[in-house]
């Protein structure tokens, strides 16, 4: 069997692959977004399963949901398509969509999201995946007894609620992406437009690595993108207007 996903796609879909004692077929990309012709090309009778992150993770591109909707089209029905919406929540362009409405219209469309990006519960480890009842009946006899804490669960209960806390920091981030992006930029640096919570930036001189050593001295941890073939990038995740200021001062000073 063979599982599928773009060549810079989440690394754990490598993992889950080859741990379920399968193949893991890396498709290029084009311009650090997911190629569909490219995805449907590498479809064999062996693959069993498509992972699509949209938002992807790490380089932060999006798939208009025309594009997903021909990605499925393309699909036999024998191959699920998972659609991580991890991100979902900070994509404000009117032509994206998470994925739910498809999911109710076809039978093979597992669809995953998370509390720990928008409404900051990164460690409480709690998740979702929404599909056909007959997915779900699978992934609830695979899954660990308790897999979920009664207090991730009660956090997320109430993270779902608190609605304006969740509008105001999608708000945030659309502000100082913006923002954080004209300082890279600024900095001669490339900066891929992303539409998450993070931005992937190269160094046109190769010195990523350097720069990610001076800035974790200033105690600004970055995450290096060497696991993804990137040795000339990193990927920065979008903070507070403060951290992110102290950031771009901390990054122009490491790079002169």
């Amino acid at each position: 069997d063979e599982g599928l996903f773009s060549e810079l796609g989440f690394l754990v879909y490598r993992i889950a692959v080859q741990g379920a004692g399968a193949t893991p077929v890396a498709v290029p990309e084009r311009d650090f977004t997911a190629d569909v012709d490219a995805l449907i090309a590498a479809i064999t009778p062996r693959t069993r399963v498509l992972f699509l992150a949209n938002p992807n993770n790490p380089t932060g591109t999006c798939l208009p949901f025309a594009e997903v909707r021909r990605l499925h089209a393309a699909l036999p029905s024998n191959l699920l398509l998972v659609l991580d919406a991890a991100y979902a929540e900070f994509v404000l362009a009117p032509d994206y969509e998470a994925g739910a409405a498809l999911v109710r219209e076809a039978g093979n469309v597992l669809m995953l999201q998370t509390f720990s990006k928008a409404y900051g519960l990164a460690g409480a480890r709690l998740g979702y995946a929404y599909g056909p009842p007959a997915v779900v009946d699978v992934l609830d006899r695979m899954r660990g007894p308790f897999n979920v804490s009664a207090a991730a669960m009660a956090a997320g209960i109430a993270a779902l609620a608190d609605q304006e806390h969740l509008a105001a920091a999608v708000a945030h981030n659309a502000r100082e992406v913006v923002a954080l992006t004209h300082a890279l930029t600024g900095l001669g640096l490339h900066v891929v437009p992303g539409t998450a919570n993070f931005l992937m930036v190269s160094f046109p001189n190769g010195d990523a690595a350097a720069a990610g050593r001076a800035l974790l001295a200033q105690g600004l941890l970055v995450r290096p993108m060497t696991g993804y073939g990137l040795s000339d990038a990193i990927r920065i995740t979008v903070g507070t207007e403060i951290e992110n200021r102290a950031l771009a001062t901390a990054l122009a000073k490491a790079i002169t």
